[in-house]
């Protein structure tokens, strides 16, 4: 476990590095540029990212001196914080908390990486730090998403983060999917990932799940890592599917599998 919480605090870091060198390229204009988050602006999704490393640094530091989670007073006040701050503001508050969060992560011993429990506040109960720092590459690099396709539409989804965040993609995949989507028409779709090489199988039923590839698959999805992660994270529009992405059979089509995901 040890290795892999490496690897995922190794992406936080240059997943971190990279967009904050975006950031710092980016005019007034860009940061109120409609970003890929369709309801937020470049300056609103660096908002989101820069409020939430606040929290989880808060979160973290509890862990680790012994003090638990901050009330949720704490989290209101730190959006509402954000949330007044300027285009301008937000850019640059984003740099400076994410990388006290990196920081934090990055000094964490051995010990801490292996045997620390963090309250996250919205979990049933604590988790490891592969778990919550794995949640917050998920959201730094599907947020990093948004800005970067705002001015380059083919942009993929950061490599570095892509091999830890498949090796999580199941824990979220209940929450995010929408069974009722296909009007309760069970679906086995095996799945065929590049970059990295993966076959595993999605089952949509009653819930949606993560399965040992199918024997007896009722369609063959094949993409890139990087678009399955985008698919689950509600990120597929055609304008941003890679012409590798290909879905063999007649009872699904990936219309059917942006429903549903219709993302966050």
């Amino acid at each position: 476990m040890t290795e892999a919480t490496d690897r995922i605090i190794d992406a936080l870091r240059s997943g971190h590095d990279h967009l904050a060198a975006v950031v710092h390229g980016l005019t007034a204009a860009d940061l109120t540029r409609p970003s890929g988050a369709s309801e937020w602006d470049v300056s609103q999704v660096l908002s989101h990212l820069g409020s939430g490393a606040e929290i989880g640094l808060a979160a973290l530091e509890g862990a680790t001196d012994g003090t638990g989670v901050p009330d949720g007073d704490f989290n209101k006040s730190v959006w509402a914080r954000w949330d007044a701050m300027t285009p301008a503001e937000r850019a640059e508050g984003f740099v400076t908390a994410d990388q006290a969060l990196v920081e934090r992560y990055e000094g964490l011993d051995a010990g801490a990486r292996s045997d620390l429990r963090i309250d996250l506040g919205f979990l049933p109960a604590p988790v490891d730090v592969a778990t919550a720092a794995g949640l917050r590459l998920s959201e730094l690099a599907h947020h990093s998403w948004d800005v970067e396709v705002a001015f380059a539409p083919s942009t993929p989804l950061a490599s570095a983060a892509t091999g830890p965040l498949l090796d999580q993609a199941g824990m979220m995949l209940g929450f995010l999917g929408k069974a009722d989507a296909l009007a309760n028409r069970p679906v086995a779709v095996a799945v065929h990932t590049t970059a990295p090489e993966r076959a595993f199988g999605l089952s949509v039923g009653e819930t949606v799940a993560l399965t040992g590839e199918p024997e007896n698959a009722d369609a063959v999805l094949t993409a890139p890592a990087e678009w399955w992660l985008r698919l689950v994270a509600g990120r597929h529009a055609p304008a941003h599917t890679p012409p590798s992405v290909t879905l063999t059979g007649d009872t699904v089509t990936l219309d059917d599998l942006r429903r549903i995901f219709p993302g966050f």
